[in-house]
Order: structure tokens, then sequence, then C-alpha cells
């Protein structure tokens, strides 16, 4: 189990103090109660670094945010390191938004090995990437108040900025790092770079503290999720009488997505065909993986040919990438994320909930996830009793509906759009006001 693997506030209240319900909405951030911007001066300026291009839930994290903010307290410009669909959105927004893929990004991994070869490519072309730093440095001068990383990768970029300009920065800490001494030296730049964090739940910010080995300067802010409206189905999904699960994830070892063939088998072996597990997102497989999943990858194959090895094939449908994973929801009953990192807090989570699935979910911090309540969550992966929960539920149409109604509850309550954007803008403006006064 992850050693940073929390419980809820009602659980673990006494063991993590950070660990307490949200505030009530009437409540302003303490950031800008202490520094209000004065109504008379301009809107703050802001400029959102973004390593994807609205692939990924980092990526769609920012832009909820950004749509839900007051444009009149402040204006966005994002540089996004990938094409892809978010550009479309902030146009309709009126947003401006510009690709630069030379956007340099790294993060420390579990082994060493990997983050040997990682760091040696960032470093090489983060030196290759000398126009767009300039570029960069250039346009922080001429017209923003306020950079703000969307995503812990681009802290070495923070780094360098740090010394060439005066402005305050922002960074947004979603993910989990392994204890490596990549990791502790990441989160010590990072903490030396950045005036204020963001992190996405109590989780990241307590082991960012742990690996930091000091308290961080930040507060949790919750992802926006806001559920699409009368969302069609996909098309290729059958609309037929099966217990459809969603499964929104690129394939790496840590989300665990080869754990279903486990589940599956159960399936299987008790009669239970009536079952179909929906993959969205790139099954492709590393070389270097362990075992079967190695060797399936070293003959070209993808987890659809894992499954297909395994015997299990006929219970899965590989989508490949979907730009709009409301659809495989609004098709589904369900979502299942086995992940080997024991966090079921991550955005393909919100939005099911979000959209009134249930989730199956790996980890013991049930604020979203919750047994018996929003869906179902084992403190360790196993895959027998996984397979009878979804047969629970697949028998079980009303509980399902129950389940998915209060998941749909409580991620209105927590992630509230203009709540949640509010607080983020509040932190900027704390942030800028203690910079400049």
């Amino acid at each position: 189990m992850h050693p940073f693997c929390l419980m809820s506030a009602d659980k673990q209240s006494d063991r993590c103090p950070e660990m307490e319900r949200p505030p009530a909405r009437s409540t302003r951030d303490r950031e800008a109660r202490q520094a209000p911007r004065d109504a008379a001066e301009s809107k703050l300026r802001v400029l959102a670094l973004d390593i994807e291009g609205g692939y990924g839930g980092s990526s769609r994290s920012l832009y909820e945010s950004i749509r839900h903010m007051d444009r009149g307290r402040a204006t966005v410009e994002v540089w996004c390191r990938r094409p892809g669909p978010v550009q479309d959105r902030y146009a309709a927004i009126g947003v401006p938004c510009r690709v630069v893929p030379a956007m340099p990004k790294v993060s420390a991994l579990p082994r060493l090995s990997r983050n040997l070869y990682v760091f040696a490519r960032a470093f090489a072309d983060f030196a290759a990437a000398r126009v767009f730093r300039a570029e960069l440095v250039a346009a922080i001068h001429e017209r923003f108040d306020l950079v703000h990383f969307n995503h812990e990768a681009l802290f070495l970029q923070a780094r360098w900025l740090r010394r060439r300009t005066r402005v305050p920065f922002t960074m947004h800490v979603r993910t989990n790092l392994h204890d490596t001494p990549f990791a502790r030296w990441q989160t010590r730049v990072t903490s030396a770079a950045i005036d204020r964090l963001v992190f996405i739940s109590e989780n990241e910010r307590t082991t960012f503290e742990s690996l930091a080995r000091r308290p961080a300067a930040g507060r949790v802010i919750y992802n926006i999720v806001a559920p699409a409206p009368d969302e069609k189905p996909h098309p290729q999904i059958p609309a037929d009488g099966r217990f459809k699960i969603a499964c929104l994830s690129n394939f790496s070892w840590y989300r665990g997505l080869d754990r279903l063939a486990e589940v599956a088998e159960r399936l299987m072996a008790t009669g239970r065909r009536d079952v179909l597990f929906v993959m969205a997102g790139d099954m492709g497989l590393s070389r270097s993986l362990p075992g079967e999943l190695g060797s399936v990858a070293r003959a070209g194959g993808t987890l659809a040919d894992y499954m297909a090895r395994r015997g299990v094939g006929g219970m899965f449908l590989f989508l490949g990438h979907v730009a709009e994973p409301e659809g495989v929801l609004a098709a589904c009953h369900a979502l299942v994320k086995p992940t080997r990192e024991n966090n079921p807090w991550g955005r393909d989570i919100l939005e099911a909930l979000a959209a009134g699935r249930p989730v199956f979910g790996i980890g013991c911090f049930d604020r979203f996830v919750e047994s018996g309540r929003t869906g179902f969550l084992q403190p360790v992966f196993d895959g027998a009793e996984l397979a009878d929960k979804i047969v629970e539920l697949a028998d079980d149409r009303a509980l399902c509906a129950r389940m998915g109604e209060e998941g749909a509850r409580r991620i209105a309550e927590l992630c509230n759009g203009p709540e949640q954007a509010s607080a983020l803008l509040d932190l900027w403006d704390g942030v800028w006001w203690r910079a400049t006064h």
C-alpha cells in the first residue's frame, strides 16, 4: 500500500489535521481576506503553462477552472505543450491559447534507472529550448502579473524562471511522487521556486510535505467537475443488456489495467459473461514490463492482445483514445480504476461520479469513493472480491442507480465550479498582493 494512502477526515482527523472538511461556501480564502485587490486596479494578468493539450486530467482541470472564473477579476492566457482538443474549447470561451512544443517537462519516477534516463533527456531538452525560454521571459516581463504552472513536471522551468523574473509563481501539485532521492530533490526545488502550491487533494499535500521534510506553502483545492448535460452514448458501445464498466486511463504499470484480466477470469469462472469492460485510452505496452505483459509488448502487442492471451478478450471493448469521455460514461453503468498507486481521486473517478456512475477503486481515501455509498473501495486489490462486487451491482440496478445519485450529489458539493475557481483566483490574488505590497 502507498505509504501516504489516507482515509477521510471522519476516520483519520486525529492523524492528519489537514483532513478537515472543506469550509462552508460563505467562507473566503484566508489569503484573499488578508490581501484583497483594489477594484480600481487593472485585472490580474495570469499566464498558465499546461504540459498537455486536453488529453489528460490536468489539462481538463485547468480548463474548467478558467471557464468558471470571474473574468472581471483576471485575464488568463494559456500556453500548452501539446496540440489537442482543449485549444478549441479555449477559443470558444474567448481565452487566448497557443501551443509551444518546446516547453520542457520532467518529473521523478519510482525507478532509479528510469530517473537517470528521463532527467538526462530533460536537461538536454531544456538546453535545446533556448528560444522558447527567451520568448517566455520576454512575454512575462511584457504582459503578465503571475505565472501558474499547471503541473509539478514544470518545476525545472519554474526554477530557471525564478532567477529571471520578479512576478510570483503558483503551481498545481497533481501526483504523489514515490520516495526517491530524485523526488525529494524535486520537492525541495519546487518549494524554493514557488510562492504558493495548489494540491488537488489532501493526499498530494501529505506526500509533498513528507518528501520536502517541511510544511508546504499552499492549500487544497479540489478539481472542478461539471457533468455534461444530455451526453450521447459513445456509438461504438453496444446498447445491449450487459453491465458495462468504463475504464478511462492510458495504460501504465502503476494504473494497473492489466489487473482486470484477473477480475474477468473470476467472472467467467462463475458464469458471468454479462459484463463488458469498456477501455478508453492508449493501451500500448512497454517492452520493459514484467512477465507476460512484457512478452506481449516485445511481440508488438497491446493490452488487447494480453487480454486475448489470457482468454478473456471477449469481455473487453477497446476504444483507443476518446476525446470526449463523457460519451463513454453515458453508455456505461460504472467505472473501475484498479490502480497500484491506491489513489481513488483522479479526474476520471470524479467525472464518473459526477455523471452518476458508481466507482470501483483501490485505496483508503474515501472522500469521493465510499464503499456502499458511491461505489466500492478496496484497501488492497482483490480480483475475486472485485468481481463479486461487480456482480452485486449488475444484479441490483436500483442499488447502482442510488449509488450513482449519491456520487453526483457529493461531487456537486465538493467540486463546485464557481466555488473552486473562486478559491484559485483568491489564492492568485493573495500571492500577487504579497509580492507587490
